[in-house]
């Protein structure tokens, strides 16, 4: 009975301790969205908003690993969207925390250009190669010799 009572106790600890996390990561999420919603409605710039947001995130997650900027991102964007009719305003604002994005695809975008032009450039080279083999079968050795006037 001991054996059991121990194992029904760890399996209780082991779904509640992480629900217990999960609820505060959501409520951080959610206060930390108010936070840069506010701040930005307010009239403070972005950097200011995401410094107090992300900051609170932070506070809030504790624990062993720590929040990374992308995550805190996402966790403002979600509530946000989640809660439409309280940060309708803030809507606006949401493209300021992934300014990345666009540079990233205008980069992915020059990379396979960049790919389809030496593809295109070595199949040129190789249609070429080809054709001179081609031509240079057409002529014979007298043909070619320079001093046969």
């Amino acid at each position: 009975m001991k054996g059991f009572k121990k194992k029904l106790i760890c399996l209780s600890v082991g779904i509640l301790f992480p629900l217990s996390f999960q609820a505060s990561k959501v409520n951080a999420g959610s206060f930390g969205a108010e936070i840069f919603c506010t701040m930005r409605d307010g009239g403070n710039d972005h950097e200011s908003s995401w410094d107090a947001a992300y900051t609170y995130i932070k506070k809030q997650k504790g624990g062993l690993f720590k929040v990374s900027p992308k995550q805190a991102a996402a966790q403002i964007t979600e509530s946000v969207i989640r809660d439409r009719e309280t940060f309708g305003y803030c809507v606006e604002y949401l493209d300021n925390l992934h300014p990345n994005r666009k540079l990233i695809r205008d980069i992915q975008k020059e990379e396979e250009l960049r790919e389809k032009k030496a593809l295109e450039k070595a199949e040129n080279r190789k249609r070429l190669e080809r054709e001179l083999e081609e031509n240079s079968e057409d002529f014979s050795d007298e043909a070619i010799e320079r001093y046969s006037y």
